[in-house]
């Protein structure tokens, strides 16, 4: 019994986020209010304020949880015995496939504007996830360890790499509203990728 109110809680929490997700997406930072939020939430403001002291907060929950699940989209284990260039195709279309989700493109917008805007809200959220090693990073650096790639930093070489990407299917989307990629185009931007990125990294054996 003492866990059912607990629950209860936790999915008013949730509900309060996915609410403020959707205003955020559709309404923008600055026109989205507690009030909005509360209303389609389906909970009073009050208790909207009492998990969360402020729009900023949520704000940066909302950050927090984009970066999140840009993170968790790619993970793929580094393999020793399987070629390189099908394990970095598979990683990178993971990849490709979150960045081609509306809804992710939508929060993204809404983040960059805000980050734009007003820089110091959300320099501490940036901060932190730029301390967390993504998937891509974390292939690159078991690579290299294990000496199929050559000895460069494994930061450098996945800003490299997530920029070949991204070129394609983000910034377009992002900043001037290109419709995403499709299946083939998706394909186009992994393989040439793979193929510049291991044509300059990749040992010779």
């Amino acid at each position: 019994m003492p866990q059912a109110p607990q629950r209860l809680t936790d999915r008013k929490r949730e509900a309060i986020v996915r609410a403020a997700v959707e205003e955020f997406r559709s309404a923008g930072y600055e026109a989205t209010s507690m009030d909005r939020i509360a209303a389609a939430a389906g909970v009073s403001k009050r208790t909207v304020y009492n998990h969360f002291p402020s729009k900023e907060a949520l704000f940066g929950l909302m950050l927090e949880r984009l970066w999140e699940s840009l993170a968790a989209s790619v993970d793929l284990a580094y393999r020793a015995d399987a070629p390189l260039d099908e394990q970095l195709r598979r990683l990178l279309m993971q990849k490709l496939a979150l960045l081609g989700d509306p809804s992710f493109i939508d929060l993204a917008r809404v983040a960059l504007a805000e980050i734009i805007h007003s820089p110091e809200r959300a320099q501490a959220i940036v901060c932190r996830m730029g301390e967390q090693e993504t998937g891509v990073t974390a292939w690159i650096r078991a690579a290299i360890a294990d000496g199929r790639l050559k000895a460069v930093d494994p930061e450098f070489a996945g800003h490299q790499l997530q920029g070949l990407v991204k070129g394609f299917a983000f910034w377009p989307q992002v900043t001037f509203g290109q419709a995403p990629l499709g299946e083939a185009e998706r394909k186009q931007v992994a393989d040439s990728a793979v193929a510049m990125f291991l044509g300059y990294y990749a040992r010779a054996h």
